[in-house]
């Protein structure tokens, strides 16, 4: 029986990525996974704050047509010091809109490393893994990873008629500036 010969080299998987930085900490998302790049001025019209019990990283969501967006506070959400955010991703295929401080370039990734055994628990649900680029070790974050089910369905509890109303989203009293 013969082998297959092996090719002499096989063609690395590349994935643009979006470095971007929270509270000064550095992170790299997909770039297919975001749909849109806003900043905080141009959705504080039509974003409501809303107020969801012991889940103090989503102060404010914005309806777009049917759908809701959470947007998700990225310092609070890696348990860092909070900044007035000033950038928001609109992540594709998710509920979330991700507040963060600004982007740092776009680059490409030729690899993505499985993730430490230092990171456990939500960690590992936060981040696809992690990769190396000019003699950085970045962690790659999971877009799924920011509001788990539990957290989408107390969301939804939490919101009030004026929440919800198109109508009163631009009357709420907060700014997306505000640190939570």
């Amino acid at each position: 029986m013969q082998l297959p010969i092996p090719s002499k080299s096989a063609a690395l998987r590349t994935e643009q990525i979006i470095l971007f930085r929270v509270s000064g900490q550095l992170f790299a998302v997909s770039s297919g996974s975001v749909q849109e790049v806003r900043s905080v001025d141009s959705l504080a019209g039509s974003a409501a704050e809303i107020t969801a019990p012991g889940l103090k990283k989503v102060r404010h969501i914005v309806r777009r047509g049917e759908k809701s967006l959470f947007v998700v506070n990225a310092a609070l959400h890696f348990g860092l010091p909070v900044t007035a955010g000033l950038l928001v991703f609109v992540l594709r295929r998710t509920r979330t809109a991700l507040l963060i401080d600004g982007i740092e370039k776009m680059t490409t990734m030729t690899r993505l490393q499985a993730l430490p055994q230092a990171y456990c628990n939500e960690e590992r649900i936060w981040y696809r893994g992690v990769t190396a680029l000019e003699q950085n070790v970045i962690p790659v974050v999971n877009p799924e990873g920011f509001l788990t089910s539990e957290e989408l369905a107390l969301l939804e509890m939490s919101q009030t008629p004026a929440a919800t109303d198109v109508k009163n989203a631009g009357s709420s009293k907060g700014s997306i500036h505000e640190p939570a």
